[in-house]
């Protein structure tokens, strides 16, 4: 089975990219959604999240608004709130891969925001960059309500999208229509063997 890593800045269209491979019966890890599984109500992140930092839970419920105050742009913060929701998410994406293996599928791919931000990715077949030009990012990002100044913490914090573009495989540019987008990814799929 091969494994593909996807990654791109906020904004960038990791979901739709990773949408259209699922549209190709590639199973498709979220890390994000395993974040935010591991935050919700009664997740096993809470109750170190709440040792760590003080007043962000009450009973079973994460401040995710606090939590976000917090550690934005204060870097031993974000350490110790990765420390605790890396080795659960690998977790997840480690029976994720299993449950792909037992239903022998010939890729699977990983989701992954911060996959150059978090180590090497080693292992994968193939890693995909999605990218857009900045102005487009930030245009998507602002559309889902964001204050600006959180907007720049937040892509201050991933590595440069050149930079990530350099580093992938494939690069997958989402500036244009969803169908540009669409023969981008039949493409990559044709390219890994995966038809």
């Amino acid at each position: 089975m091969k494994i593909i890593g996807l990654t791109g800045g906020i904004g960038m269209g990791k979901s739709t990219v990773a949408a259209m491979f699922a549209d190709h019966f590639i199973p498709v890890f979220n890390a994000d959604e395993a974040v935010h599984e591991a935050q919700a109500p009664g997740g096993a992140a809470l109750p170190a999240i709440g040792a760590a930092f003080p007043g962000t839970v009450h009973g079973e419920v994460l401040d995710r608004a606090r939590l976000r105050a917090l550690v934005l742009g204060d870097g031993a913060a974000m350490a110790r709130l990765e420390a605790i929701m890396h080795p659960l998410v690998r977790a997840r994406q480690a029976a994720f891969l299993e449950e792909a293996r037992a239903m022998n599928a010939k890729a699977a791919l990983l989701d992954i925001p911060l996959l150059f931000e978090t180590g090497n990715p080693a292992g994968f077949d193939a890693v995909i960059t999605v990218s857009c030009p900045r102005d487009v990012q930030i245009e998507r990002v602002k559309g889902r309500g964001l204050p600006m100044a959180q907007i720049e913490a937040i892509i201050a914090k991933q590595m440069d999208d050149a930079e990530k573009r350099l580093r992938a495989t494939h690069v997958i540019d989402t500036s244009g229509s969803f169908e540009a987008t669409r023969r981008q990814v039949e493409g990559v799929i044709a390219a890994l063997n995966l038809t």
